[in-house]
């Protein structure tokens, strides 16, 4: 029993993984060997953390979703239900001998998820991406190449739409290159394409 853990019957969690204090892991969740899951997670129903993947602190993977090693993610972030951070970029189940492919075989590169980013339910991350800090990734887009801090991106292949700030919602116009958060004022300036906080 892990002290200030709350770990389902049904859930399926190597002794050699690690939980932090206050983090929940519901039914039919599997944590791999090796993988270290920061204070006050929740992993949901069904999810699946492979081995070394290391996730921070107060971070929601959600129903479903699978996150595969050696995946990085960040304090705050947000795996909506059944999205997919896969780690392998030519799948293939046999060698060109016809031969099951074994681990050697292959080289996995991990999905990095920064800070305080969200992935929408159904996304695809395609291995080896970045997602940068606050960032929103829609439900159901498939992310093939780094998304840059307080982006937006929707679609197959997903493709920056807007701004986000840290509340999540799309930034408002404030003209000459400035942006404004609807709802917390705080205030962003855009530069070469990349959006900061203002000073």
């Amino acid at each position: 029993m892990r002290s200030g853990v709350r770990i389902e019957p049904s859930a399926d969690v190597d002794e050699r993984a690690v939980i932090g204090r206050g983090s929940t892991v519901w039914h039919l969740a599997q944590v791999r060997e090796g993988a270290e899951v920061g204070a006050e997670c929740i992993i949901g129903r069904g999810a699946y953390v492979g081995p070394g993947v290391r996730i921070g602190d107060r971070v929601k993977v959600q129903n479903h979703a699978l996150v595969y090693e050696p995946a990085v993610v960040e304090d705050g972030v947000f795996i909506g239900p059944a999205a997919v951070l896969t780690n392998d970029l030519y799948p293939r189940s046999v060698d060109v001998d016809g031969k099951l492919k074994r681990g050697e075989d292959w080289h996995a590169q991990g999905v990095t998820l920064r800070q305080g980013c969200s992935i929408g339910g159904r996304a695809v991350l395609v291995a080896g991406v970045t997602v940068g800090r606050w960032a929103l990734v829609a439900a159901g887009a498939v992310v093939h190449r780094d998304v840059p801090d307080f982006a937006l991106v929707a679609g197959v292949p997903a493709r920056r739409i807007k701004w986000v700030g840290r509340a999540g919602e799309p930034l408002e116009d404030a003209g000459g290159g400035c942006w404004r958060c609807p709802r917390t004022g705080e205030e962003y300036v855009e530069s070469d394409g990349l959006l900061s906080p203002a000073r």
